[in-house]
């Protein structure tokens, strides 16, 4: 038993024995869709106007994603934001494992470690873990 295809255009939904997948590209894709011939000749112009838009056009790339601000709090050189906590522990005091370590906590421990020089500048992340120029790390990290 024989069977018939009947294509549909896909816009107007029309029948016809001119629907036919038609393939065209757009912005490095290729795209298909089932079109009579009014509706491929619609479709070609849109086409051609749309290139000559993108001609005259301008790609807008989307904005990065801003940078984390950093902490305002002062920097330890030398040490790591791990040894303060570690200290603390060991006096007894309160710190999260993880997050900021309060000012207080940073202070007493520059007190109690005159080595730890308080900067402002050095990022935490180059604080303990790389020697700075001029300062040994602490024999502990």
């Amino acid at each position: 038993m024989a069977q018939k295809v009947i294509l549909v255009d896909d816009l107007d939904c029309s029948e016809g024995d001119d629907v036919a997948r038609r393939e065209f590209p757009l912005l490095n894709r290729t795209f298909a869709i089932d079109l009579s011939d009014a509706n491929q000749q619609r479709l070609s112009e849109a086409l051609t106007f749309l290139e000559e838009v993108l001609e005259r056009s301008r790609e807008v790339k989307q904005a990065s994603r801003p940078k984390k601000i950093t902490d305002p709090s002062p920097r330890l050189q030398g040490y790591t934001l791990t040894d303060v906590r570690a200290w603390a522990r060991e006096q007894g005091l309160e710190v999260a494992v993880r997050g900021k370590v309060t000012d207080e906590v940073i202070e007493q421990f520059v007190a109690a470690h005159p080595d730890a020089t308080s900067t402002q500048s050095v990022p935490e992340e180059q604080a303990g873990g790389d020697a700075q120029e001029g300062t040994e790390p602490n024999a502990g990290t």
